[in-house]
């Protein structure tokens, strides 16, 4: 049953993911200190790309939908691979996730489902698909944030509802929904997402995707970014 930590053994693949992003005037707002205004949201948009990008290159995957209202976000996600989804709702995060969630179940009522932030501009695709793997075995698991507080990542079964609950002290809640945590080690590009000016440094040594490098580079005289292997 949905909300036990019981094995689920229907290998159905691959795996659709659901990524919701803000309009890209209001995204990543806590990295302005750090960014100012101009780069600020054109990183937002970098680290969509980078992390949609890293992700279709997951063999485990076989589609990314992206949830947005923003026509320059989707734009751009249409062309590196990824299905826009209007939000509809107009509800917040968890409610465009659900919607996504329906998008992708409308179309194969079978999938299996996971939730991925849009902030991991140092995603790896190999990472990725451990997690996923892992994440196979059970009706719903989760990945936690960096700082073990938030959740980058939230899996659904065929058959079993996503149910997220992202947002501030989302690994709290996701526990308690019943979702398992993924406890795998060298899965820090998952875990990595950027909301402040200390993530984006963190996200930079473990080394980002060629769009945020290049913006962060054009945006920020000086340095040199490593990128993502």
């Amino acid at each position: 049953m949905e909300g036990e930590i019981a094995t689920n053994t229907d290998p159905t693949r691959p795996w659709s993911l659901v990524v919701p992003l803000k309009p890209l005037a209001r995204a990543k707002s806590r990295l302005t200190p750090a960014t100012g205004d101009g780069l600020r949201p054109r990183l937002a948009l970098a680290f969509a790309r980078d992390t949609v990008a890293a992700a279709l290159s997951c063999p485990a995957v076989l589609d990314v939908v992206v949830v947005t209202d923003d026509p320059e976000a989707g734009a751009a996600l249409t062309a590196t691979g990824a299905r826009i989804v209007p939000d509809a709702p107009g509800r917040g995060l968890n409610a465009a996730l659900a919607h996504g969630e329906r998008a992708v179940r409308a179309g194969r009522p079978r999938a299996a489902v996971a939730a991925l932030n849009a902030d991991l501009p140092a995603l790896r695709p190999g990472e990725l698909a451990r997690v996923l793997d892992y994440s196979a075995e059970f009706p719903r698991a989760f990945v936690t944030d960096a700082a073990g507080i938030g959740t980058t990542f939230l899996s659904a079964a065929p058959g079993v509802e996503l149910r997220p609950a992202f947002g501030g002290p989302s690994r709290a809640r996701h526990l308690e929904s019943g979702a398992v945590e993924i406890g795998l080690t060298g899965i820090d590009s998952v875990r990595q997402d950027v909301d402040t000016g200390d993530d984006l440094r963190a996200a930079l040594a473990l080394g980002v995707g060629a769009h945020t490098a290049g913006h962060w580079a054009a945006g920020a005289p000086g340095t040199e970014p490593a990128t993502a292997p």
